[in-house]
Parts: C-alpha cells; sequence; structure tokens
C-alpha cells in the first residue's frame, strides 16, 4: 500500500523553527527516523520511506503554506494516491500546545493551508491537526504562527514531534479509527 503523508509549512531558511513549520517538522523526524533521502521535485520535496510493508511518500509542498492544495493534488494524482491514504499534517491554534486530532474529514478550521487543500481535492481526506496553542495578543495571530517556538514549548516539542510520528506510523499501519482512538487527546 501506498500512503502520501504531506506535512504542511513554509519553504525557506525564514521559517525554520516556527510554529506554522510543525508539518515539516514531522515529515523530517521521519524521513530520518527511516533514512529517507529529501529530493527536490515539482511543486515539493520528497522522501520515500518503507514501515511495515507500506511505501509512505513524504511530501513538503514548495508551493508556501497557502498554495498547499496544488501540490497535494500533483503528488496524489501523480503517484496514484486515493483520498483515504492521504495524511495532511498541519498546526493548528486552536488545540492546546502538544495536542494531536485526527479526522477522517471535516472543515479547514480556518487553517489557510486546509483551505486550499480543499478547494482542490474536497473535504474527504485524512487530516492529523497538531496544537500550537493561543497564546497571543488579539491581532497578532499572524506573528504568532510564524514566531519561533518559545522556551517552555521547545522543552516539550521533541515530544510533540515523536508522538505525532507514531500516529502517522499508527495510521498507516492500524488505521484511522484505531488511531484515533488512541492518539487524539
Amino acid at each position: 500500500m501506498k500512503y502520501l503523508i504531506a506535512g504542511l509549512g513554509n519553504m525557506g531558511a525564514e521559517y525554520d523553527d516556527t510554529r506554522h513549520n510543525i508539518g515539516f517538522e514531522i515529515v523530517d523526524a521521519l524521513a530520518k527516523e527511516f533514512r529517507g533521502e529529501w529530493v527536490h521535485e515539482t511543486l515539493g520535496d520528497l522522501a520515500t520511506i518503507k514501515y511495515k510493508g507500506r511505501t509512505l511518500i513524504l511530501l513538503k509542498p514548495s508551493t508556501y503554506m497557502n498554495r498547499s492544495g496544488k501540490s497535494v493534488k500533483y503528488w496524489m494524482e501523480k503517484k496514484k494516491i486515493q483520498p483515504g491514504n492521504l495524511l495532511v499534517v498541519v498546526d493548528d491554534l486552536n488545540l492546546d500546545f502538544g495536542t494531536l486530532r485526527l479526522r477522517g474529514k471535516g472543515s479547514d478550521g480556518g487553517h489557510n493551508g486546509l483551505k486550499d487543500v480543499q478547494q482542490h481535492i474536497g473535504q474527504g481526506y485524512p487530516r492529523l491537526r497538531i496544537g500550537i496553542g493561543d497564546d497571543f495578543n488579539r491581532g497578532r495571530q499572524v506573528d504568532y504562527v510564524l514566531g519561533k517556538w518559545d522556551k517552555k514549548q521547545l522543552e516539550g516539542l521533541q515530544d510533540v514531534i515523536l508522538r505525532s510520528c507514531d500516529a502517522v506510523k499508527s495510521f498507516v499501519s492500524i488505521g484511522m479509527h484505531r488511531t484515533m482512538d488512541q492518539f487524539n487527546g
């Protein structure tokens, strides 16, 4: 079985280690764990790994967060991935820091990356939302999501990334519903 695991984020050094790039950090961690090599391709960077007899195509769209749908759709079509075998990994400021929320479909929740994915492929695809918290003053949302992790968040970030990677591995091996039961918090 083949899966497309799309970690959303923004390319460029100025976005490294920002809350909005947690999707990139998670697919980077998976590539590192399974010695996947990143290759720059059309509309994104890809690494292919194997896990329990499954092929995971890791994607970091190069289209920037708000245009992620173009890249996701392109690679779904090119690799012949069905919507149920797509997992979009993304930050969510509506969830407390470190909270994981896996869903099989749903709204974009105000997230521009998910909004663009849905414009290209519809709402019926799995997504893993990673809570980044909402500790910002009114009108400072953009600064917060594009900001670097604070000291307290950095202390727990590695655990969040590891649990997120475990959730991805669970999703591809035991399925959506059992993974939701185990990881949604």
